[in-house]
C-alpha cells in the first residue's frame, strides 16, 4: 500500500503552551496571558507536596484534562474535577507524591472556540540525602524493539559502580545486556542489537540505602517487567522526502514526508519514539527559534498526532498547514511531517502511522545535511557501537 500523491508540510518541534503568532493564515491563537495555565510550572523540579497542583484558563473552557503520577516505574492516572464553569480543574488528592514524575496534558477552547493543547512534566520533592532513578519504560508496557531501559537520577551519582551493580535487566530469551553511563545522573542499559518481538525484560531496582554519593543513599527497591511488541522500524530520506514503513522486515507502506528546511534540517541517525501525543501545542521559543521580538518563529496551538524523538524538539507529527510541501520539499524545522487535517484524522497518512505506532519503535533519518543525533539525545544509543556503548560501564 503506497499513499501516493498525498501531499502536506511541517513545522513546529516542541511541545509547550506559551504565546501565539499568525501561522500561514491560521488565525491567530490566544496570546500568552490567555492560554492554558499549569502549576506547578513545566520541567519543575523538586516541587513540594503541597505546593497543589491545578490547570485553568481564563476564558472559554477546558475540554480535557489528562494527568499521570510516575513513581518507581509505575504510571497510574491522577483523578481530578473540572470546576462548575470549566475555567479550572484540580486533583482529588491535596497533597502531590514525593519522589515522583508527573505529567499534565490539557485541552482547551477559547471564547471564539479556537482549540489549544498544552503538555507538561515536573517531579516532585525527594528527601534530602536520599536518591531515585526516574525510570524508562513504564512498568507492564508493550514497546517497540528499540526501546533503551534509561534511568534519570535524582541528583548527581558520584559511586557509578556502586549503582550499576544495584540494577539488573534480564531478558527472556536471554540476551547479553549492558549499561551505559551519560555523565552521572543517567545510566542506559540496551542488548546490541534491537530486541527480538516478544522479548519479556525485567529490571529489578536495588538502589536502597546503596551509596550513590558521599552520605547520599538510595531509595528504591522494586522490580518491573515490560513486553517488547512486533517489530516495527521506519527510514525516512530526507532527500528524496518519503518514509518507508517495514513490520517484521517487511514494507508497510511509503509515505510523503517534509523534512528540516535547509537552515533548520534534521538530525540524521537513529531515534527513538518516546512519547505520543494526540494533539500539543509547538512554539519556536521554546528551543530557540525566535524573532526579534522574542516571539518564536512558530507557534502551532493543536499539533496533531505528536510522537516525540529527540530531548531536544525533533518530532514526527502530523500537519496541515503547508499542504504543497509534502514529497517536494522540506520545509520543517527540523521536525518529520507528515499530511494530516484539523483535529487529526484517523484516515490521513499521520493518524494512520500513529495508530499503529508504539513507544520504543525505531524512525531512522538519511541523507539529511545534519551531523548524526547525540547517543544522549532522547533513546539514541543505538547511534553508538557496541565495543564503545560497552566502554560506558563503570564497573571494570
Amino acid at each position: 500500500m503506497t499513499w501516493a500523491g498525498l501531499l502536506a508540510g511541517a513545522a513546529g518541534c516542541t511541545a509547550d503552551g506559551t504565546g501565539g503568532i499568525d501561522i500561514g493564515g491560521l488565525g491567530k491563537p490566544p496570546a500568552p496571558e490567555d492560554t492554558i495555565r499549569i502549576t506547578p510550572d513545566d520541567g519543575g523540579k523538586g516541587v513540594r507536596p503541597g505546593d497543589g497542583l491545578q490547570v485553568r484558563v481564563p476564558s472559554g473552557r477546558l475540554e480535557s484534562v489528562k494527568v499521570v503520577k510516575y513513581q518507581d516505574a509505575q504510571e497510574s492516572p491522577v483523578p481530578g474535577r473540572l470546576s462548575v464553569d470549566a475555567l479550572s480543574w484540580e486533583p482529588e488528592e491535596e497533597k502531590l507524591a514525593l519522589a515522583a514524575k508527573y505529567t499534565v496534558d490539557a485541552v482547551a477552547l477559547d471564547g471564539h472556540g479556537r482549540r489549544s493543547a498544552r503538555h507538561t512534566t515536573f517531579t516532585t520533592y525527594v528527601p534530602e540525602e536520599r536518591f531515585i532513578g526516574y525510570a524508562t519504560p513504564e512498568n507492564r508496557s508493550t514497546v517497540g524493539t528499540g526501546m533503551i531501559v534509561s534511568l534519570d537520577f535524582s541528583r548527581e551519582i558520584e559511586h557509578r559502580a556502586a549503582v550499576e551493580r544495584a540494577v539488573q535487566v534480564s531478558a527472556e530469551p536471554p540476551v547479553e545486556i549492558r549499561p551505559h553511563w551519560f555523565g552521572g545522573g543517567r545510566l542506559d542499559f540496551r542488548p546490541e542489537r534491537y530486541w527480538k518481538p516478544g522479548t519479556q525484560v525485567t529490571v529489578s531496582l536495588r538502589l536502597r540505602d546503596v551509596e550513590g554519593a558521599p552520605g547520599v543513599y538510595g531509595l528504591q527497591y522494586r522490580t518491573f517487567t515490560f513486553t517488547v511488541g512486533r517489530s516495527q522500524a521506519s527510514l525516512v530520506d530526507a532527500a528524496r522526502h518519503t518514509m518507508e514503513v517495514r513490520r517484521d522486515g517487511e514494507l508497510l507502506t511509503t509515505v510523503p514526508i517534509t523534512a528540516g528546511a535547509p537552515k533548520t534540517t534534521t538530525y540524521n541517525g537513529r531515534m527513538v519514539v518516546t512519547e505520543m501525543l494526540e494533539v500539543t501545542r509547538m512554539n519556536g521559543a521554546t528551543v530557540g527559534f525566535k524573532k526579534k521580538n522574542g516571539n518564536g518563529e512558530y507557534d502551532i496551538p493543536d499539533v496533531p498526532h505528536a510522537m516525540r524523538l529527540t530531548d531536544s524538539g525533533t518530532f514526527l507529527h502530523g500537519n496541515y498547514w503547508a499542504p504543497d510541501a509534502f514529497g517536494r520539499t522540506n520545509v520543517s524545522h527540523g521536525c518529520v511531517g507528515l499530511r494530516d487535517v484539523k483535529g487529526g484524522g484517523s484516515d490521513t497518512p499521520a493518524g494512520w502511522f500513529f495508530d499503529r505506532s508504539l513507544v520504543g519503535d525505531v524512525v531512522e533519518v538519511v541523507h539529511s545535511k545534519d551531523k548524526k543525533v547525540a547517543p544522549d539525545n532522547g533513546l539514541g544509543g543505538w547511534n553508538m557501537g557496541w565495543k564503545e556503548w560497552k566502554a560506558g560501564s563503570a564497573v571494570k
